[in-house]
């Protein structure tokens, strides 16, 4: 793509993916000096980091005194996991899908706890209809689906005075989306996405009922020493004051409170929401001047902000899922977008991380590449035959 046509500006950041994400802007390892190497994570200095990163998540994500935040082991994953085998089998189950990693948590439920859940699965680009759920039963959902870019619209849905638990993955929402703290009993997320932290740690966020259930139920099957959240009957305390499972990364643990201050800096929520939307916005104004590329989310209300998927749409493309890789390789090859293509289960497209730490000047200055690799590969793709 080193030709007399191709755009003139470059994203000064070419990093787009959706996971682990671009870091604060400016970032540099200098910034982490203060971490407390080679000390004890049960050290004071070591705990007072980690209660750090647990209030400054309360105050950014404006999470409910009464509700617990806990540092975890295994990134979102492990939080997910751990919520799900100390919380469910004591109700009915709704497992909702809609993504790759939704339909993981479905085959945890299913084959994994062998519990007798009802499975609802939307087709990417759709959600599930929730005004069909019962949340009477316990419901394990994404808010935003990563590799569908599709993503919860709201709350409405879930009703106040529920019986069930709900089980919210928020793993590329928190931070970005506005979420109802009323309406979700669990909540996990990872450091590595809306803020760009480093992978491996998980936090886990509880509301009074999860509390209630996780001190009332005992699961039938065993639990491994990281997914213990009691002792005797009583919530460990000490895991939601800094107290965690196992040794985390206290390099991880600086890097966290660096983008949490950072968090701060831009407006906490309200402004880490209005940058992930302005550079969606971009994204979805590019399409509607460009019909060729589409959002994969049907429709606008359910579209990703962070996890924007798009397709290619032009009958001169012969294989999609070849064409979408070719031009990804294009961009990746000039240097001015790193890992966009689509995630290998979902179709055939391209998936551009837009969350909090991306400029929106980046964005703007990736759409005329996108739109020069897309006329190149048709080219291409018609000289070869």
């Amino acid at each position: 793509m080193a030709d007399l046509n191709a755009p003139a500006a470059r994203p000064a950041n070419p990093r787009f993916s959706s996971g682990p994400c671009a870091k604060v802007p400016g970032f540099s390892l200098d910034m982490l000096a203060d971490a407390p190497l080679g000390r004890s994570h049960r050290a004071a200095i070591g705990k007072a980091k980690l209660k750090e990163a647990i209030d400054l998540t309360r105050e950014i994500l404006g999470v409910p005194a009464e509700y617990r935040i806990g540092i975890v082991p295994a990134s979102d994953t492990g939080a997910y996991e751990m919520a799900m085998w100390t919380m469910l089998g004591a109700r009915p189950v709704e497992m909702l899908a809609w993504e790759s990693f939704g339909e993981g948590w479905v085959t945890d439920a299913v084959k994994q706890l062998k519990l007798d859940a009802k499975v609802k699965i939307a087709p990417y680009g759709q959600i599930v209809d929730l005004a069909g759920v019962d949340f009477d039963a316990d419901v394990c959902f994404t808010w935003n689906g990563t590799t569908s870019g599709c993503r919860v619209p709201n709350g409405d849905a879930i009703p106040a005075d529920r019986k069930g638990l709900t089980l919210c993955d928020a793993t590329s929402a928190a931070f970005a989306m506005d979420l109802p703290w009323d309406k979700l009993d669990v909540t996990t997320f990872s450091w590595q996405k809306v803020l760009g932290g480093e992978g491996a740690h998980g936090i886990l966020i509880l509301s009074p009922r999860a509390v209630e259930r996780l001190e009332s139920y005992t699961p039938a099957w065993p639990l491994p020493k990281i997914f213990r959240l009691t002792s005797k009957g009583k919530l460990i305390e000490g895991i939601f004051v800094g107290e965690t499972i196992n040794t985390p990364s206290m390099l991880a643990v600086e890097d966290y409170l660096v983008s949490l201050k950072w968090a701060k800096s831009v407006g906490g929520l309200k402004g880490l929401i209005a940058r992930a939307s302005a550079n969606a916005q971009v994204v979805w104004d590019f399409c509607a001047a460009n019909p060729w590329l589409q959002n994969l989310a049907e429709t606008a209300e359910i579209a990703s902000t962070t996890s924007v998927c798009l397709k290619f749409v032009d009958a001169r493309i012969v294989d999609a899922e070849a064409f979408a890789k070719a031009v990804a390789k294009r961009l990746e090859k000039a240097g001015v977008a790193y890992d966009i293509g689509a995630y290998r289960d979902a179709p055939a497209g391209l998936r551009i991380w837009c969350g909090s730490t991306v400029e929106t000047a980046d964005v703007a200055a990736l759409m005329p590449w996108i739109a020069h690799a897309f006329e190149a590969e048709i080219a291409a793709q018609a000289q070869a035959a």
